[in-house]
């Protein structure tokens, strides 16, 4: 079976808590705090493999997770960084956020790779806290939450020509003619059920020609094989469009030709201003040898080259193939429009900003750098409740709750803390 689409869950690793500590050494009975920092979480990275040429493995490993970064040490020793981990793609792999849609990368040479789930920083020791005032923290910070979701993967294949018509049109013949791809042939609908590619040889030259499975009408909507396959067409700059000229079910092949023309421009509008070349198949038929002059007299009138082929025994096919091949060399460059995706471990900024709600005798506060101080506060400690206040105080957000009615016995939520509100006595 041909996997295009996968979904899977990535998680970076926790960052490593940081060490409350304090020196302790001969004749050094007072020794100042020396806690270390926390490791950073490992992160889940998404990369290209030039071997892999579906989604198979994703849809059977769903779950990617790094390791948690170690804690710190003693003497401000740091923890150890968790492992990183990487999950393999083919190229022409669409990245979408799996709760917005929104794209996060473009996946098309081998190499690129994606940052899908950062890790956590590592918590600062204590060593990090002493103040004029505050000479002897005994407590530390907590590793960052990672970052974590849903990914939703969806495969296009990268090819310099697609081969479009309808079922029985004859373009997996076509295929196997002009390239070593050995795609099922057989006189019924349907029988390509998953896209080909095939790779063209002329002279010193070479094109990948993919094999989009039949289109019949309503195919734009999901009907017979749908939109499940016409995405692929995205990606080909060139079009081979396949008409049976001895269809038994219809005498007129332009009515197939514009048939298979409506259900792309209901798809995707922008696939019509593709060049396209018209390759009249089955000129081993007498049905396709009646038919042919005037089917190649319509169609080039619209402004479309036109060739007369038999994929079965070769006729016509060079012909074809030296069209195809000027038409891509006469194409202009193809856009960079790959989506730029970040891979380098870079300081992510955090907003300050932050919004308070109230719900009842309930309080939550939201806001990114608010609910990661939280994430990280140690509050098992007496300074480290008197430093979690400073910190709210500083960013305005204890003011905020006043000004909402916050009073004592209130619940405070922020991130993953739920707090009894208390006044100073």
């Amino acid at each position: 079976m041909f996997y295009d689409e996968a979904r899977i869950f990535v998680k970076g690793g926790k960052g490593g808590d940081g060490m409350a500590h304090f020196h302790r050494e001969k004749f050094r009975p007072r020794g100042g705090p020396d806690g270390g920092d926390g490791g950073r979480g490992g992160s889940v990275y998404l990369e290209v493999e030039s071997s892999l040429n579906s989604l198979l493995f994703l849809n059977r490993t769903h779950r990617y997770v790094a390791g948690p970064g170690r804690p710190g040490g003693t003497n401000r020793r740091q923890g150890a960084a968790g492992k990183d981990v990487q999950a393999m793609v083919p190229p022409g792999t669409v990245v979408r956020d799996g709760a917005t849609g929104q794209v996060l990368a473009d996946l098309r040479n081998p190499g690129d790779r994606m940052l899908a789930a950062r890790g956590g920083r590592g918590g600062l020791g204590n060593v990090h806290f002493t103040t004029s005032t505050r000479q002897a923290p005994q407590f530390a910070q907590k590793g960052e939450p990672p970052e974590e979701r849903w990914l939703d993967l969806e495969l296009l294949l990268i090819a310099d020509v697609g081969l479009v018509g309808l079922p029985n049109a004859g373009k997996s013949s076509l295929l196997a003619r002009v390239s070593a791809a050995r795609p099922k042939v057989a006189a019924y609908p349907f029988t390509t059920l998953q896209p080909e590619l095939g790779v063209v040889q002329r002279g010193n030259s070479t094109l990948v020609v993919a094999d989009i499975p039949g289109l019949i009408a309503g195919a734009h909507a999901g009907a017979g094989l749908g939109h499940t396959f016409l995405r692929h067409i995205r990606r080909t700059r060139l079009l081979i469009h396949v008409v049976d000229c001895a269809s038994l079910e219809t005498e007129d092949p332009v009515e197939a030709f514009h048939a298979v023309n409506a259900e792309l421009k209901e798809f995707e509008p922008s696939l019509l201003d593709r060049p396209q070349i018209v390759a009249l198949n089955k000129l081993d038929v007498t049905e396709g040898r009646e038919r042919f002059a005037a089917a190649k007299s319509s169609i080039e009138a619209e402004g479309f080259a036109v060739v007369g082929i038999s994929a079965v025994s070769g006729q016509g096919i060079d012909t074809l193939l030296g069209k195809v091949f000027q038409a891509h060399a006469d194409l202009p460059d193809a856009d960079a429009d790959a989506i730029a995706v970040p891979v380098a471990e870079v300081a992510v900024p955090v907003a300050d900003d932050f919004a308070v709600a109230r719900r009842g005798d309930r309080f939550l506060v939201t806001g990114q750098a608010v609910e990661r101080l939280a994430a990280m506060a140690d509050l098992a400690q007496l300074d480290g409740i008197a430093y979690f206040q400073q910190r709210l105080d500083r960013m305005g957000v204890t003011t905020a709750l006043e000004k909402a009615g916050v009073r004592a016995g209130s619940t405070v939520i922020i991130g993953p803390l739920e707090l009894e509100w208390q006044t100073d006595p």
